[in-house]
């Protein structure tokens, strides 16, 4: 069965009385996929962005969902925007209720939910990012970035099956807009299929599985990050700029440094393995420090604090707003709140224990990027999953160990 979930078949769009904003386009997204479309002000990103459930209808060519051409009549429409979700640039534009529980319930309530159904759904989207007791908080006296978060839920209230977002991190400050890419990776490693627009070059690059470059209502270059943003013609022509990694990369290429076969760095773990062996005294310690991770979602409070104590300077990173929420009320300081997977493999390569708080769901992805980087490099980076209620002699190594 196949794998894609939309597809563009030679659609295009013109605004009444207005340019041609799509122009000829086609291309597909599989399930679970992560989707940057990059390009300026007035590339088509947005109209292109709203095609996917339905809110634009193309002039002419075929949108299909799930293998199937949209229909455009109400019923199918209503269907397609309960499995396609749609997050809007601002988020006063998509909050409508005078409460934040009941701008959440107002799509399950829409499809007729019982009130116990809607409260429970309600209660688990509001948890899922991060708003848990906001239910009776007026939406104007939450800060920007806490309204994105609202909007989200609402959306994830109706359970799609693909989160489309126009510029996610748009009127947010640096923290917030990790916190709101974490999010996303979190829903994408639960299942969902993410798909954004932004004209950011730097966000997109180490998130996304595909970039597609888009300029004039055209595609321009559609590959992964470090393919579609390698070509400096094409960066330049969608007027947009390489990202800092990969520009340092080529430079180091051009200069005769590096092969030109070498894997393009995608994260300052990459970039260092790569000046690590550009000076030949890249060398894998004897004995690496170990990654420990511990799912954040059980009654483990008392027993992480208290271990933590008797290793105090352990750093310690938080994966997911869960997590870090946790942290938080639990008084647990985080050495790392981004990029915490890459930053604390580069702690083992210097021989230092960490540990990763996260949820159950996000685990997996922490085993499998140790591995992959372990496989490239030849690195042994022991990753052991921290059970606090295991008896003291089964807990993982101290930092002194």
């Amino acid at each position: 069965m196949s794998s894609i979930i939309l597809e563009a078949r030679d659609i295009r769009y013109r605004y009444p009385r207005g340019m041609e904003a799509v122009r000829g386009i086609s291309f597909h997204i599989r399930k679970r996929e992560k989707i940057a479309l990059v390009g300026p002000n007035g590339a088509g990103k947005s109209t292109l962005l709203t095609m996917f459930n339905g809110m634009i209808r193309p002039d002419s060519g075929t949108m299909l969902f799930d293998n199937k051409p949209m229909q455009y009549d109400a019923s199918s429409l209503r269907d397609l925007r309960r499995r396609v979700g749609f997050v809007l640039q601002n988020p006063d534009r998509q909050i409508i209720a005078p409460t934040v529980y009941q701008d959440v319930a107002f799509g399950p309530t829409n499809l007729g939910y019982r009130d116990e159904e809607v409260e429970e759904t309600v209660t688990r989207a509001l948890r899922h990012v991060g708003l848990e007791g906001f239910g009776r908080r007026p939406p104007h006296q939450l800060s920007g970035g806490e309204k994105k978060r609202v909007a989200i839920a609402g959306v994830l209230a109706m359970d799609p099956d693909v989160l489309v977002f126009d510029e996610p991190t748009s009127g947010l400050d640096p923290s917030g807009s990790e916190d709101i890419m974490e999010l996303l990776d979190e829903l994408n490693h639960e299942g969902k299929t993410i798909i954004i627009s932004t004209h950011d070059v730097e966000l997109a690059y180490p998130w996304a599985d595909r970039a597609i470059l888009m300029l004039n209502g055209r595609i321009l270059q559609e590959d992964v990050p470090e393919i579609a943003f390698g070509n400096p013609e094409s960066v330049r022509r969608a007027h947009l700029f390489l990202p800092t990694l990969l520009e340092l990369h080529q430079e180091l290429q051009k200069r005769g440094y590096v092969p030109d076969d070498q894997k393009r760095p995608r994260t300052v773990l990459d970039m260092m393995h790569c000046i690590e062996t550009l000076l030949e005294q890249y060398a894998v310690p004897k004995a690496c420090g170990t990654i420990m991770v511990c799912n954040a979602e059980p009654d483990w409070d008392e027993r992480v604090i208290s271990w933590l104590g008797k290793n105090n300077g352990l750093p310690v990173g938080a994966m997911g707003t869960r997590a870090k929420q946790r942290a938080e009320s639990s008084g647990i300081p985080l050495t790392f709140t981004y990029g915490v997977i890459d930053k604390c493999i580069l702690k083992a390569l210097l021989g230092e224990n960490s540990l990763i708080l996260t949820t159950s769901s996000m685990i997996p992805r922490v085993q499998k990027r140790v591995e992959a980087y372990c496989t490239e490099s030849g690195a042994s980076i022991p990753v052991r999953l921290f059970n606090p209620g295991l008896p003291d002699a089964d807990s993982p190594p101290s930092p002194e160990a």
